[in-house]
């Protein structure tokens, strides 16, 4: 599973859904469904969110493991 910081790096930065989906050319509906761990993002799309904020996409997101 795909653990991602998306939200709190977002709201940190001061910025709605639509304006960080602006910044990546992409749809808020897909930052809305990263945001909630319902999509996993093209590695350009996770490298784009992850300039926005001047991040690592190793910051942004983390592989989670399923427990059994």
């Amino acid at each position: 599973m795909l653990k991602t910081k998306i939200k709190e790096y977002r709201e940190r930065a001061g910025l709605k859904q639509s304006e960080l989906a602006a910044l990546v050319s992409a749809r808020r509906e897909t930052i809305v469904h990263l945001e909630n761990g319902r999509y996993n993002p093209s590695l350009k799309l996770a490298m784009d969110i992850a300039k926005v904020f001047q991040v690592t996409v190793e910051d942004l997101f983390e592989f989670v493991e399923d427990e059994k």
